[in-house]
């Protein structure tokens, strides 16, 4: 019986396949957090893009859809929305992240006051500065696995002086 035992101890065939059993899920599970993680920060460079450009567009319109609190064109500030989340100022293209609606981006305005020159002259109330925000939930690639990602989502904001047309 210890002959027989002992042979058994010294007998090395079948050693990788019992360590690549053993690294197996590990190796999985890092394989799957790679990917997720990939997934959020392609997510993320998507939403910040996306305000960048929703930004700009709302610096291109006219001084009359502005005042230094608030869109006062609800239509410009509708397709400021959509432009953000879709790319397309009607809204007609499909949303650049699952999920993604127009109430999950906001528009605000500043003026920036003090003196003020060049294509702002005449303006008692300053330069007007339009701000996109966006707060998009993150939908997990593998959450039908486990992968828990409630309550985590994307944020990006931009800025750009409302320069009229």
């Amino acid at each position: 019986m210890i002959r027989l035992l002992a042979s058994f101890v010294r007998d090395t065939r079948g050693v990788a396949a019992a360590e690549m059993a053993m690294v197996t899920p590990l190796l999985m599970v890092i394989m799957f957090g790679i990917f997720e993680a990939g997934n959020f920060f392609w997510n993320e460079h998507i939403v910040v893009k996306a305000v960048r450009d929703g930004a700009r567009f709302a610096g291109r319109q006219s001084f009359a859809d502005y005042s230094c609190a608030a869109v006062t064109n609800s239509g410009v500030e509708t397709s400021i929305k959509n432009l953000t989340r879709t790319g397309d100022a009607a809204g007609s293209g499909d949303a650049r992240v699952s999920g993604w609606i127009n109430d999950q981006v906001t528009v605000s305005v500043s003026c920036s006051g003090g003196t003020t020159t060049g294509i702002y002259t005449g303006r008692a109330s300053g330069a007007p500065v339009v701000t996109v925000s966006a707060t998009v939930p993150y939908n997990s690639l593998f959450g039908a696995l486990g992968f828990d990602t409630a309550g985590l989502s994307v944020s990006a904001s931009a800025q750009s002086p409302v320069m009229g047309i």
